[in-house]
């Protein structure tokens, strides 16, 4: 009973580990945006996971190069929609709005999943998650207007959220995709050969934007975001769905809002303000009621 104790408490530690890592990485994000280019950080992302993994992962690549060549259309797409769109729209959204904003945008993820889901795979969503969805957007809304909806009659000051709602619903895509096929591909190959993919889909921005150098004011965004983002936390949350399962352990995404606006306001000085905390409550009461599933008497 002890030793089951402990094991379910370690494994609740693991998306958090993970959550975190990814909260840090808006900060990151938005922090990095005056030092390096969107495309810059971007390729350099994933060419340092790149020069990680290679010594690891070429010769395994290798040997199941049969299954990666019957599969290479999906990782394809796989790498576009969740390396390049995703990440990419992401840093340029960091340029037009606050870390705050990214974090509570990025819990949108499980909400657009449900739409993509029900559009690919006929995955009709209930009541509950149709109410949910309304409700948290008319949060998201909220927190984009500052309290005030009047603010909508503007025409400008939301590129950057506009931009990061973009981002997040390429991410969904890139969730659905992988429920779709779900290739009988080993995890870390399956992230190897996206990432090749995404340092290939850079080469035309790069070639056409160039690339920033790297100084002491990005290097240690860099290294970051190449390793505990893009290779450390996919491996600790898929640890976490195997001891927790993918229900149990999506909810703890709705944490990202909070441990980025903390992390923000720590490092940046980001204020978390009263239409952030009203606007928040509802995003997050409408995102658990769009993942409520009642059991059928």
């Amino acid at each position: 009973m002890t030793q089951q104790y402990k094991a379910v408490w370690w494994a609740v530690l693991l998306p958090l580990a993970a959550v975190l890592i990814w909260s840090l990485n808006i900060t990151v994000t938005r922090y990095v945006a005056d030092y390096i280019s969107p495309v810059s950080i971007s390729f350099y992302r994933w060419l340092v996971a790149f020069l990680v993994l290679t010594p690891f992962m070429l010769s395994k690549v290798w040997r199941e190069r049969q299954l990666v060549l019957a599969h290479w259309k999906q990782l394809a797409v796989l790498g576009a929609f969740g390396m390049v769109l995703y990440q990419g729209l992401g840093y340029s959204a960091a340029h037009y709005t606050s870390a705050t904003n990214m974090g509570i945008i990025n819990a949108f993820i499980p909400v657009f999943t449900i739409f993509v889901s029900m559009f690919m795979l006929r995955d009709i969503p209930n009541r509950f998650a149709v109410i949910g969805s309304i409700l948290s957007f008319a949060g998201l809304l909220y927190v984009m207007v500052q309290g005030n909806f009047s603010h909508l009659l503007q025409s400008d000051g939301y590129l950057g959220d506009a931009m990061m709602v973009l981002a997040v619903f390429f991410y969904a895509f890139y969730g659905v995709f992988l429920k779709k096929w779900q290739l009988q591909i080993p995890l870390l190959i399956s992230l190897y050969v996206q990432i090749i993919f995404a340092l290939l889909y850079h080469l035309p921005f790069v070639l056409w934007l160039g690339l920033d150098g790297i100084h002491s004011q990005n290097l240690g965004s860099v290294l970051y975001a190449g390793i505990f983002p893009s290779l450390i936390a996919p491996l600790v949350w898929m640890l976490a769905v195997q001891h927790l399962g993918p229900n149990r352990t999506s909810i703890f995404m709705n944490l990202m809002p909070v441990f980025t606006a903390l992390i923000a306001w720590v490092w940046l000085g980001e204020s978390w303000t009263i239409y952030h905390s009203i606007g928040g409550a509802v995003i997050l009461v409408g995102i658990l009621l769009a993942q409520y599933s009642p059991k059928l008497k």
